[in-house]
């Protein structure tokens, strides 16, 4: 449904018939760490997230996973260490 709230005229989820059905009723301004984000929108009430109604809550345990500012960086795995000796045994192995 179409908001009435604070992000009047968008496309809302937790928008109902009686009012708005998220906890407290209104959508909460960004956070610190979303500024620089796509996701950011600018309303007349301030800054909000497009996607989240309180934005808080997915900072609280670690990034948000729908931030488009911060980079995620994946830890490389270390190589194990192949005994040369054993190798060429499995090689020479397989070749019979």
């Amino acid at each position: 449904m179409i908001c009435q709230t604070i992000r009047a005229g968008s496309e809302c989820a937790f928008m109902t018939p009686n009012g708005c059905g998220y906890n407290g009723g209104t959508c909460y301004p960004i956070v610190e760490q979303c500024n620089g984000c796509q996701k950011v929108v600018e309303l007349s009430g301030g800054r909000f997230c497009a996607i989240y109604p309180n934005p808080s809550i997915k900072w609280k345990n670690s990034i948000c996973n729908m931030a488009t500012h911060v980079k995620v960086e994946i830890p490389k795995q270390q190589q194990e260490k192949i005994n040369p000796l054993k190798a060429s045994k499995r090689s020479a192995k397989g070749k019979k």
